[in-house]
């Protein structure tokens, strides 16, 4: 009997302590369970930050991509629904419209050439873009883009001074031009610099030619709505569109690239380079 009392009692405490060990064990496994949520819990919150980092107007690129130039080009173009309202986020305002200052034109020759100031020009389909080509920079070398619009409309504030058609045509008006498969071939110089431990993209300089397929012009509201003085305006305008095209042609083009700047280094100032692509 007694040998049977002292079996059942060990029994009894092997039994305990396999419960304890079992329970030790299930505690253990519990919490490194409870630990590899919290890792995994903590990954996934990194990821979604560094994903919810990312704007909505940005399209990132990979730098190993063996199809990057598209990739970029895409971005470009990813990035038109947001020029044409604005990025309020960034201070980055519309570009529909497109706003320029002035334009003085010489239109012809002599002490009583016909000249003509634009003022407040406001340019409308400028965000209505397509990538045709691009080519990114390599050391010193300018990246290059060529970039196609189907139509752009321009609304101005003119005046104008001087003898047009043998009659004296000074006064002011509304000035409307159209024009029609217009190419814009951009090149420019791109700089890179440190802030709060992030590299940001700067744009130096850039230049802009513009070719235009076809153009035209005219006028309302001037000389008082006189019906001459409006008419051979108007012609004179029909006849000479390439001729006045040209004449403004050279500061058009360094309006818009002045101002084409100042749009994309408000955008590099506030994005990181390595949200725009990644290794």
């Amino acid at each position: 009997k007694k040998k049977t009392k002292n079996t059942k009692r060990k029994l009894a405490l092997k039994t305990k302590e396999s419960i304890n060990i079992f329970c030790c064990d299930f505690s253990f496994l519990k919490q490194v369970k409870m630990w590899k949520l919290a890792i995994y819990f903590a990954a996934f919150q990194l990821i979604f930050a560094q994903k919810s980092d990312i704007p909505e107007y940005i399209k990132q690129c990979r730098r190993g991509d063996p199809q990057l130039i598209e990739c970029f080009k895409g971005s470009l173009e990813h990035l038109r629904p947001y020029l044409s309202r604005g990025i309020p986020e960034i201070e980055l305002p519309s570009v529909e419209p497109f706003k320029m200052d002035a334009l003085a034109l010489q239109l012809t020759d002599g002490p009583q050439g016909y000249k003509i100031t634009l003022k407040n020009l406001e340019v409308l389909g400028a965000s209505n873009f397509q990538v045709k080509s691009m080519k990114l920079s390599e050391g010193d070398e300018p990246f290059k883009a060529r970039i196609a619009m189907p139509k752009l409309n321009i609304e101005a504030k003119y005046t104008s001074s001087g003898v047009l058609l043998i009659i004296p045509a000074s006064g002011g008006g509304d000035f409307h031009a159209t024009f029609e498969g217009v190419v814009a071939d951009i090149t420019g110089k791109v700089s890179s610099n440190e802030k709060a431990g992030r590299s940001y993209l700067h744009v130096d300089s850039l230049s802009l030619v513009l070719n235009v397929k076809d153009v035209n012009m005219n006028i309302s509201g001037a000389f008082n709505n006189n019906r001459i003085l409006l008419e051979a305006t108007n012609l004179f305008l029909r006849e000479n569109s390439r001729v006045v095209l040209e004449a403004m042609q050279t500061q058009l083009q360094k309006k818009l690239a002045q101002e084409f700047g100042k749009l994309a280094n408000q955008l590099l100032k506030n994005v990181p380079k390595d949200l725009f692509y990644v290794d």
